[in-house]
């Protein structure tokens, strides 16, 4: 398998050949978190409906959820304007932080400015 040559054109990757990803639950809107991909990584997201990322720490990939339980099943893959950003918007079972938290940005100590 390899990523369609008609959706690999339009991506627009960093150095490392990554894009940046962020999954938003299909229900609520809310931003669930933020991680990479890469060709494969979307390729397999693509053809499986499994969010799957790349781990720029352990240089690998990993499906959300495949040792933690708390999957993500992806309902929609968009990418940006610019083609440098895809946006999943995904089913979440369980927290989607490695933290435990519903999301990786619902703390009030990760609050740097609000209304």
């Amino acid at each position: 398998m390899s990523l369609d040559p008609a959706i690999a054109g339009r991506l627009k990757r960093n150095t490392d050949g990554l894009i940046a990803a962020i999954a938003v639950d299909h229900a609520s809107g809310d931003v669930l978190m933020m991680a990479w991909m890469n060709d494969e990584a979307l390729e397999l997201t693509l053809a499986t409906r499994k969010a799957t990322y790349y781990s720029r720490s352990r240089q690998q990939l990993w499906v959300k959820g495949e040792t933690s339980g708390h999957t993500q099943h992806v309902r929609e893959v968009r990418i940006d304007c610019d083609g440098d950003t895809v946006l999943l918007r995904v089913d979440q079972v369980g927290p989607a932080c490695h933290t435990g938290t519903r999301t990786c940005f619902d703390t009030d100590d990760r609050v740097l400015l609000a209304e």
